[in-house]
Order: structure tokens, then sequence, then C-alpha cells
């Protein structure tokens, strides 16, 4: 098949890693390890016996009845709130971050989320009232939303074609590894009374903190600066990430993109015209999906969920501790599979494996866990095997995925402002399995986790039928070479063949 001299062939784009590209990618994937520890520090701080006390003492004089029923003792909408706050802030955010990052460039947006990050761990980790502590939460928000907007895209438009999936994966991994971290502080300082709890939040201001200084390493992305006319330095940071002089091919292929991007005026207009439906609904699906698969429901209530269980709260912490070691080397998997095996593999594959997880799960609390009582330690014992191998799945296909795709199947001129709606939409759904995760669990009880196993069996059929490979695609040839041959999708791209000057 012969390829359009505006999209090179792969093969002509030459490149090298480096250390200088290695350290790059590294200190943009801490914006994943602040986002990944706030995930992980909020499951473990709710379940603090000194935070409850301080904060929600109605929480914690129902925990400590011993009839209470196990799947309503931590039912409360102003504690999930401090959880899922974050998201809603997130959400607004992130559509601001979109313009900034068009703007401004992708390392100013990275710079102003660390910022925001630690100015949120001060003001989360010394709070002294509710409204402080739900304030900090926001400020965390804000902070996720410009950091999740603009990392998974620096990312994608810094790596080498052939290696995009595995470097874009880097910040799901550094998520991952800031959920590990984060259990490890829940675990070491649940017995640091009173303020172990003011340990735990203070302590998220420190990735914040590496990442603020990665941002002065860090160079702009080539498409960032040639987009906002900057090309002869868009051209030295092509040449610097790639390691070599001959960059002309994927040059072009930028310069090709920037000229589409320039006339479009109205990115987000653009994104309701028919052409921009597949990508636009992909995304948005992605994350739906990556939300309702139950992941942080589990993540966030890990300790909780446990507890719930019959393991005693050290117990419960340190279980979560092996669900992080899970989740950072399943990660690794797919940094080392999704470029070799492809995207469509890993989510269908493992929308098998996480069906059968919630299925297993589900089953064994509706038959043996009573609204009082705990189950006996063997059955406890496979909740958390069955819970590790769905958090194992998980890691390696939706997590990372949720992230990688939305970042690299929009065209340059739609980019920012179609990934800014797949950022809020992980965080509004993120915002409401947050908030409401915890009243289910109470409502449905055991019924919750074969809600989730529903919207895998659906997720996993959207993936068969629907879902392209973008594997081994340059990401400014993507519309060319998957959006215009899909069998379903293609049909959106007809007419914006024949009126391929309408871009505004």
């Amino acid at each position: 098949m012969t390829n359009n001299s505006a999209e090179p062939s792969t093969r002509n784009y030459k490149s090298k890693i480096t250390p200088y590209v290695v350290v790059c990618w590294i200190f943009a994937a801490f914006g994943g390890l602040m986002f990944g520890y706030d995930i992980g520090i909020s499951g473990g701080v709710t379940a603090m016996d000194d935070f409850l006390e301080k904060f929600f003492p109605l929480i914690y004089q129902r925990k400590l009845h011993a009839k209470e029923n196990n799947y309503c003792k931590y039912d409360d909408q102003l504690l999930q709130l401090f959880t899922s706050s974050l998201y809603l802030a997130a959400l607004v955010a992130s559509f601001g971050a979109s313009k900034v990052c068009t703007v401004l460039g992708r390392r100013p947006t990275i710079r102003l989320a660390s910022i925001l990050f630690i100015i949120a761990a001060i003001i989360s980790g010394a709070a002294p009232n509710k409204t402080i502590l739900i304030i900090g939460r926001i400020l965390f928000g804000v902070g996720v939303g410009f950091g999740n907007e603009s990392v998974p895209l620096f990312l994608s438009e810094v790596a080498p074609v052939q290696h995009r999936g595995a470097v874009n994966i880097l910040f799901q991994l550094f998520i991952t590894i800031g959920i590990f971290i984060a259990n490890m502080v829940n675990y070491l300082i649940s017995a640091v009374h009173p303020y172990g709890w003011r340990i735990a939040l203070g302590l998220a201001g420190v990735p914040g903190v590496v990442l603020l200084i990665g941002s002065f390493i860090i160079m702009e992305t080539p498409s960032s600066l040639i987009e906002r006319g900057m090309e002869t330095d868009g051209r030295e940071a092509l040449k610097k990430i790639r390691g070599v002089d001959d960059v002309e091919a994927e040059l072009e292929s930028i310069r090709s993109a920037c000229e589409k991007a320039r006339l479009v005026k109205h990115p987000f207009k653009k994104l309701m015209k028919r052409a921009s439906v597949p990508p636009l609904v992909i995304a948005i699906s992605i994350q739906v999906f990556q939300q309702f698969t139950g992941i942080n429901a589990v993540m966030f209530y890990a300790p909780v969920l446990f507890q719930t269980v019959g393991f005693k709260t050290d117990s419960s912490l340190l279980s979560s501790v092996i669900m992080g070691v899970v989740n950072v080397l399943s990660t690794i998997v797919s940094i080392v599979a999704v470029d070799r095996v492809g995207r469509r593999k890993l989510l269908l594959q493992a929308s098998v494996q996480m069906f059968i997880c919630m299925v297993g799960v589900g089953s064994i609390l509706l038959v043996h866990l009573k609204p009082t009582g705990s189950l006996d330690k063997g059955l406890a014992a496979a909740v958390v095997v069955l819970v590790c191998f769905f958090v194992m799945s998980f890691a390696w296909s939706w997590g990372p995925m949720g992230w990688l795709i939305p970042s690299e199947i929009f065209p340059l001129e739609t980019r920012t402002a179609g990934f800014a709606f797949a950022v809020s939409t992980n965080m509004l759904f993120t915002f409401v399995i947050a908030q409401g995760f915890l009243s289910m669990l109470c409502n449905m009880q055991s019924y919750i986790f074969f809600f989730f196993a529903a919207w895998i069996l659906v997720m996993g059929l959207f993936v068969l039928f629907l879902l392209p490979e973008t594997k081994g695609v340059p990401i400014e040839a993507i519309t060319e070479r998957v959006w215009r041959k899909h069998p379903v999708w293609k049909n959106f791209m007809a007419k914006e063949i024949v009126r391929n000057t309408e871009m505004n």
C-alpha cells in the first residue's frame, strides 16, 4: 500500500533512545505518580480512626459498633465527598488545561500542575477543619486536571512511533507506583497517633516537587512548538529528543498536521463535526468503561473493602500494599506487550479475566457475607486473591489504554480539546464512582460486583466491534490509516473527504 507523501512511512522516521529523552519521560511521568498517590492515600486516610474522629465523628462512632451492617458502616455522603471532590474539580480544570496546553504548551501546563499539587498538599496536611480539608482536595483536583491533560499528551508527542505505547504507559506505571507508595505510607503511619493522616496527606507534595523540578529540565514537544509558529525551535527539539540530525520525514508529517491545525479557530466546535465523531466516541467511551470496571472503587476503598470482609485495620492496609505490588508489576507487563501485542488484544483478554474475578468476588460475598459478622479466613483470602487478579488484568489493559488511546487518536487540530473531553469524562465518572460507591455497597451489597461485571461484558463487546488497532501507526497519520479504513468509522469520514477545506 502506498503511503501519502504527507504521511511518510514509519520506517523513514529515524530515532534512537538517548539518556536525555529517557529523563524527560521519567520526569513527566511523575504527573502520574501525583495522581496515583492521591488515589491510594484517600482510601487509607478515610479508614484511619484519628481522621474519622476529627472530621467524621458519626462515622467513627458507627464503625465502633460491632453489630453495624458490614456493607453500610462507611456510608456517608460527606466522607465520600472528601474523596470525590477532587475529581469534580479536575473535571472543570481539564478544559482550562486544554487551553493552556494549546496556547502556552505542554511544559508550562505540567509546571502549573505541580505547583497546584504542592499548595494542595500543604493545605490538606495542615487542615484544621472540614472546610479547609475540602478546599485542599479541590486544589488537588485542579492540579490533577492540569497534570492528566498535559502529561499523556507530552509522552505521546515525544515518543518514537515504535515505542509510543510503552512510553505513554509510563504515566499509568507511575500512577500504580503512586498507589503502591500511598498504600505503604498508609500501612506504616496507621499506628502514628493522632497525626498520621496529616503526614499521609502532606507527603502528596513530594511528587509535586519532583515534577516541578522536572518541568525545568524537560523540553517542549516539537508538535506544540511548530503549532505555535516556532518551527526552528521545533526542528531542534525533534533532533534532540530523537537523537539524530535527519528528522525531515517526521518533521514534514508534524508540519503538515500543524498547517491543518492552524486553520481551525475553534477546536471544540471542530469536535462537533461528523469527522470528529470516531475519535471522540472512542475517547469518551474508553474513559467511561475504565471507571465502570470498578477499579477505582476497589483502589479508593481497598482498606474499607478488606475490613468489610473481616480483616482488621492493619491487615487490610497490608492487603492493599500487596495489591499495589501486583498493580505495579502488571503495568510493566503492559509496557513490554503493548507495542508487540497491540491495544485490542490486551483489552479483550483483560475483559474476560476481570469479568471472572468480579463474578467470583460477588458470588463469595453473596453466599457467605451476612450484614453482620465476617468471612472465615479462607474465603477472605480468596476475595483478596480475586481482587489481585482483577487488578492485575486491569493494570495491563484498561488502566494504561484509558490514557494511551485517547492521547493518540485525535488529529493535532483537535488533540488538546479532544483529550480534554477524555480527561473530563474520566474525572466525571471517577467522581460518580467515588461519591456513590459506599452508598451503592450499602444498598446493593454483594450485587455491586455483578453490576461492574455486566459493564465489563459490555466493554469487551465494544472493543471487539468498534475499537481499531493503532499499534505502529504514526500519531499524525491516524486519520488516514485508521479512521478512513475502519469498517464502521470510515462512514463518518466520507463527507470530510469532499469538504476537506471546511476546518472550522
